[in-house]
């Protein structure tokens, strides 16, 4: 099936809307063409208010950790961009809710059945790696092997500011993983620009 047809269904989904505190607004960018995977958790609030994905400050960390502008970004012919839960889910104790588990079952293989151009999928934050690893490493130690995971996944802990404590602990995380990712990304990205 065609990207745009499934993408047109994610987007009318209503599956869960009953256990979503703020309603239904599935988001989610993706093409054909897109030739890098971005999976995180789930949308937050102003996510949910502006439909753009990453559209907070755990965005503009992800951006820069990748080297690319919100113009390149945004690009979905270029980076498709699937959380694990399309919808907000609500908030928690301690942040917001984890993604909710229709999602990623209902939806992902089928729309990655339809981007074969995929070269890279980043799986950032521990929901994605589980769903995706099942192994029984933690983030961090994913993260200390991320090289275990190439050359379909690259594994990164969340962006979120929430992270910074983790992110002084691990400074090794941006002195080796981020050169290597932005490289990567580069790498991947470049020969669309030559088209």
């Amino acid at each position: 099936m065609e990207t745009a047809l499934i993408l047109e269904e994610i987007r009318s989904c209503r599956l869960c809307e009953a256990h979503l505190p703020l309603g239904a607004n599935p988001v989610v960018r993706a093409s054909q063409q897109a030739r890098l995977m971005v999976i995180g958790q789930a949308p937050g609030t102003k996510v949910h208010k502006t439909s753009v994905p990453w559209n907070d400050p755990s965005g503009d960390r992800l951006r820069e950790w990748l080297g690319v502008d919100r113009e390149t970004f945004y690009d979905h012919t270029r980076i498709a961009i699937m959380p694990m839960g399309f919808c907000y889910p609500g908030k928690g104790k301690s942040g917001d809710l984890p993604p909710r588990k229709e999602c990623a079952p209902t939806w992902h293989q089928r729309l990655l059945a339809s981007m074969p151009n995929i070269k890279l999928t980043l799986l950032i934050g521990q929901y994605a790696q589980a769903y995706y690893l099942q192994d029984r490493r933690s983030l961090t130690q994913r993260v200390q092997h991320w090289q275990d995971y190439l050359p379909e996944y690259l594994v990164l802990p969340h962006p979120s500011p929430r992270n910074n404590l983790w992110l002084r602990k691990h400074p090794w995380f941006e002195e080796e993983v981020i050169p290597a990712l932005k490289s990567k990304v580069l790498e991947i990205l470049e020969p669309q620009a030559k088209l």
